[in-house]
């Protein structure tokens, strides 16, 4: 599966970053990959990992600057309720 280096590649979107994800790591885990197969898809998820993180930290951020306290806006970390 050769892919075109010659330019920066479209950012993809959270969901579909996450999704491959999934699947990448469904077939490591599979096993019984030849070695440079493993390591392209180790390669691949280190990669979608790391964009997640930066998107899901730019959401973060994006929360804190919404939360508004007494009128006035105020910088809070966001923190789910843990179910």
């Amino acid at each position: 599966m050769a892919e075109d280096q010659s330019g920066p590649k479209p950012v993809e979107t959270f969901e579909t970053s996450l999704d491959e994800l999934e699947q990448v790591v469904r077939e490591l885990e599979g096993g019984d990959l030849p070695l440079e197969r493993s390591l392209e898809l180790f390669e691949r998820g280190m990669a979608l990992s790391d964009s997640c993180r930066k998107q899901l930290e730019a959401a973060e951020t994006r929360v804190e600057m919404l939360i508004r306290k007494e009128g006035k806006l105020t910088s809070e970390p966001f923190r789910p309720e843990k179910s």
